[in-house]
């Protein structure tokens, strides 16, 4: 079912960005000590947040019409593209911010979070049309 879909799909996803915060955060803390450490755990956090978002509004747009489907996903959109830049402008000034890592990590969780998202999606078995 769908549920099951997006249960595993976010399951998996944390599992995911949770070995990135944790091999971002080691490398991190190599490259620049407490604050690169900081840095991945924020990027992964973002992705996690960000990711999870997307699910959440396909999954309840999945229960409406197709104009409510394509009007809860492209809100969802809106607000995490608004969201992303207002938190990306507040870290910016921040002293303990190590860009880089932060990019890394960002970046890494997102491309692994889409990966993992296409291979879920490809090998769920969820029929395209319901029988009357």
């Amino acid at each position: 079912s769908m549920g099951q879909l997006f249960s595993s799909v976010l399951k998996k996803g944390a599992l995911l960005i949770g070995a990135i915060a944790a091999v971002g955060g080691v490398i991190g803390y190599l490259v620049a000590s407490t604050n690169g450490l900081v840095s991945a755990l924020i990027g992964a956090t973002m992705a996690f947040v960000f990711v999870s978002m997307t699910a959440l509004s396909v999954w309840i747009g999945g229960k409406l019409s197709l104009g409510g489907f394509f009007g809860v996903v492209l809100g969802g959109w809106l607000v995490k593209l608004v969201g992303f830049m207002v938190l990306v402008a507040s870290l910016r000034t921040a002293d303990f911010i190590v860009g880089p890592v932060l990019f890394g990590s960002l970046v890494v969780s997102i491309l692994g979070s889409l990966a993992l998202d296409a291979i879920v999606f490809s090998k769920a078995r969820i029929p395209s049309f319901e029988s009357k």
